[in-house]
């Protein structure tokens, strides 16, 4: 089994055999002792300390072993007593007895115990006594990589593998091993390795990060051009999910093009909410009418409306005569502008209502970098000013797109040997693959590199996009939902008669009945 992705947890089961003293007990552990410090045992027959007699069958658990200059040692234990009384006694090395070890309550996991050389040593059950109760002996099996001096792919054999094996390092002195390197090793070596032509050994082993024009060619033996290290960057950008087929572009910050912000819409108060907590004062324009429900505190509104969002705060509401009746919800607190008037709106973060942004500078150009440093993120822009640097922008056309997420990466910029020129960065953590450097020369003249165009936009599929907001660790609260209410108070919302005139497009939620 793999210890990387199993996540159950083992104890240790105690050893069977009886020790005759606590020194042989010590001696004769099969886990150093200060390395499973605390563990517990228990004597069959009744001890006697001077003045002090310990019963058989207690627990007792070793603290400490102490060794005093000149005199005998001992070790240092808690016994745990009744209605939560404990002490502690010292139990001299010579000490004879029966005693057994007791299972002890710490758990390990499968890693943990892979990686202890103490630990492998001993025998293991799950917690989960329904997976098996029988004792486990766990033994790790590596896997060897190798390679040969005629061949260039890479061997791969478990250690568990029968076979006879002699070193003849000393008869190998003048036999030249390639070197295979991971993307990630590629990246600790020295900068004066590049630039560098290097082999793929080994194709990428999932192809189902990136949809760009590179990765269908990168296959075994095919020679790249590895220009530089570094970190580089990036944004992921999403298109709109109203189109058929929902794209992701992973784009660096370098790209040349020019973007303009675009409205967000919000098809909820708490929509709204979220993303003013980013937002100081943001401001929306109603783009759905709403009717007001006095009762549930749901105010009406009138397309064409605009409110500033001031904060959130709780508000009460009006759910009948009686006092213990009262309810408050958590609600935003807004302005309708114009702010001469200052009239104020409470919003229940439950309404269904529909907003769009208003924004002071829909006409203003930005760098992508400057998107990056002056706003929150997620931001929906459109693209303006295509990249020239590039053959065929793929950003251009997109009547919106959502930049999602900012993340700095380390990349390797490379080229095939037949177009050194065009350039493309790998994300090293996002695509792996082994290579080894080559001692072919570069594909131009000694001192006379080519200028170098680098790809500023490479698709991703959707897996990347998930995988990139689990790593996010995105744990956003449930929008709230609506109070319940009292039956016996009243059996349908009224409507206030200020809101009698027609008005449609605006859903609230059902009440839930208690």
């Amino acid at each position: 089994m793999n210890c990387q992705g199993v996540k159950w947890l083992f104890k240790v089961v105690p050893e069977e055999l009886p020790y005759n003293t606590v020194e042989e007990m010590l001696k004769l552990r099969p886990v150093g002792l200060e390395s499973c410090l605390p563990f517990t045992f228990s004597s069959r027959t009744k001890m006697t300390f001077g003045n002090f007699t310990l019963g058989s069958g207690r627990a007792l658990t070793v603290l400490s072993t102490e060794q005093p200059e000149g005199k005998e040692g001992h070790v240092r234990c808690h016994i745990q007593g009744q209605q939560e009384a404990s002490a502690e006694v010292c139990i001299p090395f010579s000490t004879r007895g029966e005693f057994y070890e007791r299972e002890s309550e710490e758990c390990f996991t499968l890693q943990e115990i892979m990686s202890s050389s103490c630990l492998r040593s001993r025998k293991f059950r799950f917690i989960n006594k329904t997976k098996s109760e029988k004792p486990l002996i766990l033994t790790p099996v590596y896997q060897v990589h190798a390679i040969m001096s005629l061949r260039k792919n890479i061997l791969r054999f478990p250690s568990s593998l029968e076979v006879d094996v002699i070193d003849v390092t000393n008869l190998c002195k003048d036999v030249d091993f390639i070197t295979p390197f991971s993307l990630t090793e590629v990246l600790s070596q020295p900068d004066e390795s590049f630039p560098a032509v290097v082999e793929i050994l080994e194709s990428p082993e999932s192809r189902s990060m990136f949809k760009c024009s590179w990765l269908p060619d990168l296959i075994k033996d095919t020679h790249l051009v590895f220009h530089r290290k570094g970190t580089s960057a990036l944004v992921l950008i999403s298109s709109l999910k109203s189109r058929k087929v929902q794209q992701y572009f992973l784009v660096s910050e370098q790209y040349g093009g020019k973007f303009r912000r675009r409205p967000r819409e919000f098809n909820s108060v708490y929509e709204m909410y979220v993303a003013s907590i980013n937002v100081p004062g943001l401001k929306v324009s109603v783009t759905r009418n709403c009717e007001e429900i006095e009762e549930e505190g749901l105010p009406a509104l009138s397309v064409g409306e605009q409110l500033e969002v001031i904060r959130c705060e709780r508000m009460e509401l009006p759910c009948g005569s009686n006092d213990k009746e009262k309810q408050t919800v958590e609600a935003l607190f807004c302005y309708r502008i114009p702010e001469e008037s200052k009239e104020e709106i409470y919003l229940p973060l439950y309404m269904q209502a529909h907003f769009v942004e208003v924004l002071a500078d829909s006409k203003k150009k930005y760098r992508l970098k400057e998107l990056g440093t002056k706003f929150s993120l997620p931001l929906d822009v459109k693209v303006m000013t295509r990249d020239a640097e590039l053959e065929n922008d793929p950003l251009v056309g997109f009547p919106c797109l959502r930049i999602e997420g900012a993340m700095v990466e380390p990349t390797i910029q490379a080229s095939f040997t037949n177009s050194p020129d065009q350039c493309f960065e790998i994300p090293t953590q996002w695509l792996n693959m082994s290579v080894s450097f080559t001692k072919e020369p570069l594909p131009w003249l000694a001192g006379q590199p080519p200028k170098r165009r680098v790809d500023s936009v490479t698709e991703v599929t959707d897996i990347f996009f998930y995988e990139f907001r689990k790593q996010g660790n995105s744990d956003d609260a449930p929008p709230p939902r609506p109070p319940k209410r009292n039956l016996s108070s009243s059996t349908a919302p009224k409507k206030s008669k200020s809101s009698k005139k027609n008005v449609t497009g605006c859903r609230h939620p059902r009440r839930h009945k208690s």
